[in-house]
C-alpha cells in the first residue's frame, strides 16, 4: 500500500508498512513544489499517479530510490523512468539538475527521519 508522507515521520516506523518486495530499496516519488513524498509503489509511476491524484503537477514530481540500510550519499539514488523529460532538460533516467537533486534530498531528509 502506497504511503503519502507530508509530515516528518521516522523511517523506522514506516518500514513495517512497506508491502513491495524489493530487496533493500523503496521506490519514491517526490513533489518538489508541495514537498510531499509517496513511497512503496511497485513502480515509480504508481507513486507519481498517487501524487497527481492529490493535485501535484507532473513537472514537479521526480522519482528516486531510498536504501534504508544505507547512509550518506548511498541513502538516495536519483534514478527512475519518470525522470526522462527532454522538455525539462532531463533526457536521462537520472535527475541531472543539481538544484532539483538538492531539493529532493532536503525534502527526503526532512520528512523521512533516519
Amino acid at each position: 500500500m502506497m504511503l503519502l508522507i507530508d509530515k516528518p515521520v521516522p523511517l523506522k516506523a514506516l518500514l513495517p508498512k512497506i508491502t513491495t518486495k524489493f530487496t533493500g530499496l523503496i521506490k519514491i516519488a517526490v513533489d518538489i513544489e508541495k514537498e510531499w513524498i509517496v513511497l512503496d509503489g511497485e513502480l515509480h509511476a504508481d507513486c507519481e499517479a498517487a501524487l497527481l491524484e492529490k493535485g501535484s503537477q507532473q513537472e514537479n514530481i521526480w522519482g528516486a530510490n531510498i536504501y534504508p540500510e544505507n547512509s550518506g550519499d548511498d541513502f538516495i539514488e536519483f534514478i527512475s523512468f519518470i525522470n526522462i523529460r527532454p522538455s525539462q532538460d532531463n533526457p536521462s533516467m537520472e535527475v541531472l539538475n543539481p538544484e532539483i537533486r538538492d531539493n529532493i534530498k532536503q525534502i527526503v531528509s526532512r520528512l523521512l527521519i533516519v
